[in-house]
């Protein structure tokens, strides 16, 4: 009936020295014939069989590659629980920044975004990124709260954002995606773009960090917290850092808004108070501000003031 096949059962391959349809092979052409020959053996049916399967593995193939590495997300709908699960990174451009601790990332996957190979093109009026830009949260890290709804902002606020803005504002960054929070906010780990080699080979300055180095954020302890990476520890101890230095004799408060005390009330704090007023249905009290001086001053100017009898 049929030549043997590899995968019949019941049958052995014929004992065939097929060596010797190549022996007389000199050029390309013969080559070419040889080829057709056997071809032409093979059964039409499985020849078509094949066909099928390889067609149907490659439009497979592609496929997959599209949807994980050209096919944009438009916005957080987008963004599915297997994505989350699997904590995926993205690479963006961040086309506005909310408050000093979110943005929105404009998703820019695969290439052609940038030159020398740059046909493709990120929409810069709000009407043009009106559900195409994925709300981001930084994960790890609190910054002060701005005003909103008649809430005051709290002190800093506007320092905290203009530093974020400086950092990521018309830049692009690397997410990697961890869950959503209860605002529809994508909670991601982000990098900062790598300064010589590419996002695939090299992994950016970690945002969280560089915010809790500058003195602009504080840690975000609260259910669900993630810390990439790093960990609760490192970002303890970068915060710590950022509030002290320590000398002989001498503690005193050092950076972004640690500068002028550590006793004033933390964005977690402040959320709290807001939260609870709302619930009991009362005005909320706001906090009576103390003079800088009186928060924290320094052990040497304690020291000096002893001294000197003032």
């Amino acid at each position: 009936m049929f030549d043997w096949i590899p995968w019949s059962s019941g049958s052995k391959p014929p004992n065939k020295d097929t060596s010797k349809e190549f022996k007389n092979v000199s050029n390309a052409n013969d080559l070419v014939a040889v080829l057709d020959a056997r071809a032409a053996a093979f059964p039409p049916h499985l020849l078509a069989l094949t066909a099928f399967l390889l067609g149907g593995a490659t439009a497979l193939g592609g496929s997959y590659v599209y949807v994980r590495h050209f096919r944009r997300i438009l916005n957080g709908e987008w963004v599915t629980p297997e994505m989350l699960a699997k904590r995926r990174w993205i690479k963006g451009y961040v086309t506005s920044v909310g408050d000093a601790d979110n943005f929105r990332l404009y998703h820019t996957p695969g290439i052609g975004w940038r030159w020398p190979l740059k046909f493709r093109r990120i929409p810069v009026e709000r009407a043009d990124l009106k559900n195409q830009t994925i709300h981001i949260r930084i994960a790890g890290v609190d910054a002060p709260e701005s005003g909103h709804f008649g809430r005051p902002s709290q002190p800093h606020s506007e320092d905290s954002l203009a530093w974020l803005k400086s950092q990521v504002e018309g830049k692009f960054v690397y997410c990697q995606l961890v869950r959503k929070d209860q605002y529809g906010r994508i909670v991601s780990v982000v990098h900062l773009k790598p300064r010589l080699l590419p996002g695939w080979l090299a992994t950016g300055r970690d945002l969280s960090l560089e915010m809790l180095k500058a003195g602009w954020a504080s840690v975000y302890e609260q259910a669900g917290a993630e810390y990439g990476r790093s960990g609760l520890e490192e970002f303890l101890r970068v915060q710590t850092e950022a509030q002290y230095i320590f000398l002989p004799c001498v503690v005193r408060t050092k950076k972004g808004m640690w500068k002028h005390g550590t006793k004033g009330e933390s964005p977690a704090e402040y959320k709290k108070r807001y939260r609870e007023a709302a619930a009991a249905g009362v005005p909320v009290d706001n906090p009576v501000s103390t003079p800088v001086d009186a928060q924290e001053g320094g052990l040497l100017r304690k020291l000096f003031t002893r001294i000197l009898g003032r």
